[in-house]
């Protein structure tokens, strides 16, 4: 995303999550809200393409591929690099959105390559690209208090409390994706990175 002749070129957005409706307000589909909030920004028309939804449209002057990869989070990265195949796109093209526990509650960070931590749906995306250097958009899902079962709090319907900023993270996230899409990575993280709103890094 900071190269120019990848500016150049359409930059494939893809939001990881869990088809079907049981896991639409899951907090691991937030990568899935985030794609479907710039498809309506962006009047993008998502359909079904192989292992995918994917629209292609446009972010300001940048085409874009807009996907939601339909193999379960677990196997993500098939459907992404297939639709970046099919496209002749590189990773270097590639932003992916999704939910991080590791992050509280609207925190967000923007970063350029690195490990999987602990993410199966990311996990998968390096497998099957062979590399770790994509950029992530990583949104903070970590309520504030313990949970002692991460699998079933990320596939559990959105804690009532939580829901209240869920439109202004889903704004804000979208705002942050456009940003990098129009402006790079760098810029990206320096106008969007934050820590969860009224918390130092020491609490994070």
């Amino acid at each position: 995303m900071g190269d120019e002749d990848e500016r150049s070129s359409a930059v494939c957005i893809a939001g990881l999550g869990n088809p079907g409706s049981r896991f639409d307000a899951t907090p691991h589909n937030v990568g899935f809200w985030i794609v479907d909030a710039l498809a309506k920004r962006h009047d993008v028309r998502m359909k079904a393409e192989g292992e995918n939804l994917v629209g292609s449209g446009r972010i300001g002057n940048r085409s874009v591929l807009l996907v939601k990869p339909q193999t379960f989070m677990n196997l993500s990265g098939q459907g992404v690099a297939a639709a970046l195949r099919f496209r002749k796109l590189g990773p270097g093209n590639l932003v992916v959105v999704y939910d991080e526990l590791d992050l509280p509650w609207t925190a967000l960070r923007i970063k350029v390559g690195g490990s999987a931590a602990g993410h199966n749906g990311v996990k998968s995306m390096i497998g099957s690209l062979k590399t770790d250097v994509f950029t992530r958009v990583r949104v903070g899902i970590r309520p504030n208090h313990p949970v002692s079962d991460a699998a079933k709090y990320v596939l559990s319907p959105l804690e009532r409390e939580l829901k209240l900023d869920e439109e202004e993270i889903v704004s804000y996230t979208a705002d942050a994706v456009e940003c990098l899409v129009a402006e790079g990575a760098e810029k990206a993280m320096a106008k969007f990175n934050r820590r969860a709103r009224g918390m130092t890094n020491e609490e994070e």
